[in-house]
């Protein structure tokens, strides 16, 4: 039998297989807010017909046995000399099937040893990496977030629960790398260098409250979304045209002409929250 092998399963631990795509590597680690962050080599896990893993620096994949349901909490047995106990919410904000006695589940868990995602052994899931930096601050709540990739797009993805105030730890424009779940989902996210880890550290100083990042317009629609722009004739009776980030598209669309709106505007001129008043009159 193989040593290697044999202490593989004794543990319960997946190790990464071979080959390993190395993206960046790790030299040092900085603290911000409550967390630490590292720079990151970024490898994909083994791949079989159930899924494909993609993992950032210090992730890992433990086996584990179900052995009690109890408090919204799963008690697993890892083959360690303590139990590790699962937020049953993880796999319920994904819509998955719930725990129950006796499954067989891979635990994906990071640097820092906390859970990142949740599967039951043999259940199809998709892992992928995204290279790039938050594009706006997070809003109320940290769950959602908009990634501007390294090619200039920007994709908005909701933060899952035990990923937020890590991702809220990032600052806006901070080259980061973001763990994508098969939801689409931002599990876990790292920084891509220690170049990075630098700039993140100097963002933070120079970093300003939330709410001054922000300028309010109150305007009556004129034209709720054409090519991803609202028009709106501000109190003022100025006609403006604002580019709308994608985070909230969908909110705007279900706007209609004439509804008076308050855009909150970022440093980039382009609207990233917004509040309907009603029709017939501003603030």
């Amino acid at each position: 039998m193989n040593p290697a092998r044999s202490q593989s399963q004794t543990t319960g631990v997946r190790q990464p297989l071979l080959p390993v795509r190395v993206f960046a590597v790790s030299i040092m680690s900085l603290p911000i807010v409550v967390l630490m962050l590292c720079a990151s080599v970024v490898f994909a896990a083994e791949e079989s017909s159930e899924g494909h893993h993609e993992l950032l620096s210090g992730d890992r994949i433990l086996f584990a046995t179900v052995e009690e349901i109890r408090g919204g909490e799963a008690r697993v047995d890892t083959g360690d000399l303590q139990p590790r106990y699962l937020p049953m919410n993880v796999r319920k904000d994904k819509g998955l099937p719930e725990l129950k006695q006796g499954d067989r589940v891979e635990i994906t868990v990071n640097d820092q040893n906390l859970i990142v995602d949740i599967h039951l052994v043999g259940e199809g899931s998709y892992h992928r990496i995204i290279h790039g930096e938050l594009a706006q601050p997070l809003i109320t709540g940290h769950e959602k977030a908009v990634i501007r990739t390294e090619d200039g797009k920007e994709e908005s993805h909701f933060v899952r629960p035990l990923a937020r105030s890590k991702v809220a730890s990032v600052p806006v424009g901070a080259q980061a790398v973001f763990l994508i779940d098969e939801m689409q989902g931002i599990a876990d996210v790292t920084y891509g260098s220690s170049e990075a880890v630098v700039k993140a550290k100097q963002l933070w100083q120079k970093k300003t409250p939330l709410k001054a990042s922000f300028k309010k317009v109150t305007g009556v629609i004129l034209q709720v979304l054409d090519h991803n722009t609202i028009s709106i004739q501000t109190q003022e009776g100025q006609v403006q045209l604002y580019e709308v980030r994608p985070l909230i598209q969908k909110n705007l669309a279900n706007l209609s002409k004439g509804e008076t709106v308050v855009l909150f505007i970022d440093d980039e001129d382009k609207v990233t929250d917004s509040s309907s008043i009603g029709f017939g009159h501003q603030q």
